[in-house]
């Protein structure tokens, strides 16, 4: 009994006072019976059980980066147009799809707009056509010209040629040559005429493209009074209401896609020179209970906040029902690796609120060792207190293994 008394008080050397008093205030109460009664020997139990040596592993250090979540596509939607708010069609908290009409604006003014717009066009079109009208007259005016212009020419070079023999008279070769001073002058002013006409049709044909695209600036002006979703989402905020005046870049709502997160954590300068995009890292989600996810590293801010030496990490987290915007997040980066004393899971067990482990002695004898336990890491449990490296422990039948007993 002063032998078991004597491990017992090792115990709490190691792990402290108030960690073994429960168990010490049983032995001592163990021992002072033991001192009105004679002792009795007893044969010690044998079991059979799987005994291994208490070793020291390499592990990562965790560095827990906290965060919040976003989502990795969102946006403000804005006003294009100025008019009155008719309509807004969706609340806060509302699912939409892509195209889907949200907000509706006063469209007088546009549609006023459109409406001179077209009717531009369609005089520059009504002009284009009288001026394609004149071009095909000064065409054929010009085509009659030259064709009396060559009759006049050849004629005009026989009578020269009969003039030079003097085979006609002088009037006639007078008459020929003015015909064909005349006829030379009409063809140019054809020509003249054709170039003028053709002048109108390029400016006509300018005045069309104007027109056009005075009536597409009418036409998105227009459609800027009919707003819709940009994709599908989530409307998370919502600014405007009916009657409200709407203007360029004034916020009316905003959306965020949610079908794909991600947690933007911040990381101290020495830790982040670790990182690289594409990593993976478990992420966990106070709010959702899930455990950890996979998350992976999708982008890191090349510049730290001044204040804080601190860079902004951007962690994609897979599709999980639940995730919301703003929740709190931590990601489990390595910050290195330490070696510590671990045991197999299996075998560490709880009394209350303590964890112990069967150590095996001199001679198998199996004795009760109340340990400190840290973080699971896989299989195993860190080892904080209570226990020293090489020490053999039971990891496997410890249901069948009590205090004192053999172990073989």
């Amino acid at each position: 009994m002063l032998s078991i008394c004597n491990r017992e008080g090792l115990v709490m050397r190691r792990i402290g006072f108030w960690s073994a008093l429960p168990l010490l205030l049983g032995l001592l109460g163990g021992c002072g019976r033991g001192s009105d009664a004679p002792s009795v020997p007893r044969e010690r139990p044998v079991v059979s059980a799987t005994v291994a040596a208490a070793e020291k592993v390499a592990v990562s250090t965790p560095y827990d980066a906290v965060g919040t979540v976003h989502s990795r596509t969102s946006s403000t939607i804005q006003s294009k147009a100025v008019g009155n708010i008719l309509a807004v069609r969706v609340n806060t908290g509302d699912q939409v799809e892509a195209g889907q009409a949200l907000v509706e604006i006063d469209d007088r003014e546009a549609a006023a707009q459109a409406r001179s717009a077209e009717s531009a066009l369609r005089q520059a079109q009504e002009s284009l056509e009288e001026v394609k009208n004149s071009v095909q007259a000064a065409m054929h005016a010009k085509t009659a010209a030259d064709a009396d212009n060559a009759l006049a020419t050849s004629t005009y070079e026989r009578v020269k040629g009969l003039a030079d023999k003097q085979a006609v008279s002088r009037q006639v070769f007078d008459e020929a040559s003015a015909k064909w001073k005349s006829a030379a002058a009409q063809a140019a002013q054809a020509s003249e005429m054709v170039a003028s006409v053709e002048a109108r049709r390029g400016e006509a044909q300018a005045r069309i493209e104007q027109a056009q695209a005075q009536l597409e600036n009418a036409k998105a002006f227009l459609s800027h009074t009919k707003v819709e979703a940009p994709f599908a989402g989530l409307v998370t905020k919502k600014w405007v209401e009916v009657g409200d005046m709407a203007s360029p870049g004034a916020p009316l709502l905003e959306l965020e896609d949610v079908r794909q997160y991600r947690l933007e954590a911040v990381v101290d300068e020495v830790l982040v020179q670790r990182i690289k995009q594409g990593d993976k890292v478990p992420v966990l989600l106070d709010a959702i209970g899930t455990g950890a996810l996979d998350g992976v590293v999708a982008e890191l801010v090349p510049s730290a906040d001044p204040s804080s030496r601190t860079f902004l990490v951007k962690i994609d987290l897979p599709p999980t029902p639940g995730i919301k915007s703003g929740m709190f997040g931590r990601a489990a980066f390595s910050a290195g690796q330490k070696d510590t004393l671990a045991v197999p899971a299996a075998a560490v067990f709880q009394r209350g609120q303590l964890d112990g482990v069967y150590v095996v002695g001199e001679g198998g004898v199996a004795s009760l060792r109340l340990v400190t336990t840290s973080k699971r890491r896989g299989d195993k449990v860190e080892v904080l207190g209570g226990l020293d490296p090489g020490e053999r422990i039971v990891v496997d039948g410890i249901d069948r293994v009590t205090d004192g007993c053999v172990v073989r």
